[in-house]
C-alpha cells in the first residue's frame, strides 16, 4: 500500500471518531496574492508529514481555477530524503476563496480552511473542522519566538489539542 493510500485510510478511519467544530475562516482571500511558496513552521501533522523538516507548500493558480500544489519536505532530518507530493486544490464556491478542497487521490477532497491570514499575506493558518490537522505557514523560514508562541495559542483557541502541535525546523 502506498504512503498516500495509507494516509487516506488513516484519515477516513480517524475522521469518524475525532471531535469537530466549525472553524471560522477569514472573510476573503485574494487568491493571486495567496499563491507562491509557504514555509510550514508548525503543525499538527498528518501521517505523511509527522517527521517533516524543511517543509514547503507551493501554490500555483491554474487557468481552470484549480490550484496546483507542491508539498516538499525532508523526511526525518534536515538532510533526510526529500519527499514531494502534488495534491490539487479546489476553491469551494461561495467562500470568498477561504475554503478549499485538497485532493491527494481522486475523488477524496480534504477540507482546507484559511483560518488566519495576515494583512500582508506573509503568515497563514490553515485548519480543519475535525481539529485533526493544522498548519502554521509563513513566507519566511522563521518567525520570532514570541510570535510562534502567540500563533500556538491562537491554534489552541480554535479548539485544537496543542499537545500534538509540532514546530518544523527549517534550514
Amino acid at each position: 500500500m502506498t504512503v498516500i493510500k495509507q494516509f487516506f485510510l488513516i484519515l477516513l478511519l480517524t475522521g469518524c471518531t475525532m471531535k469537530s467544530t466549525q472553524i471560522k475562516t477569514v472573510d476573503e482571500v485574494d487568491i493571486n496574492r495567496f499563491m507562491g511558496d509557504w514555509y510550514v513552521l508548525g503543525h499538527i501533522p498528518s501521517y505523511v508529514e509527522k517527521n517533516a523538516f524543511n517543509a514547503v507548500e507551493s501554490y500555483k493558480l491554474n487557468d481552470d481555477g484549480s490550484i496546483s500544489t507542491t508539498f516538499t519536505f525532508n523526511e526525518g532530518a534536515l538532510d533526510g530524503p526529500v519527499k514531494t507530493y502534488y495534491p490539487k486544490g479546489f476553491v469551494i464556491p461561495g467562500t470568498n476563496n477561504a475554503e478549499w478542497g485538497m485532493q491527494f487521490i481522486w475523488p477524496i477532497k480534504a477540507q482546507y480552511k484559511i483560518a488566519y491570514l495576515s494583512k500582508d499575506y506573509n503568515i497563514t493558518i490553515v485548519a480543519r473542522d475535525k481539529l485533526d490537522y493544522v498548519w502554521l505557514m509563513a513566507r519566511t523560514k522563521t518567525l520570532p519566538h514570541d510570535q510562534m508562541i502567540e500563533f500556538r495559542k491562537m491554534i489552541e483557541g480554535m479548539g485544537y489539542n496543542i499537545d500534538n502541535y509540532r514546530e518544523i525546523e527549517q534550514e
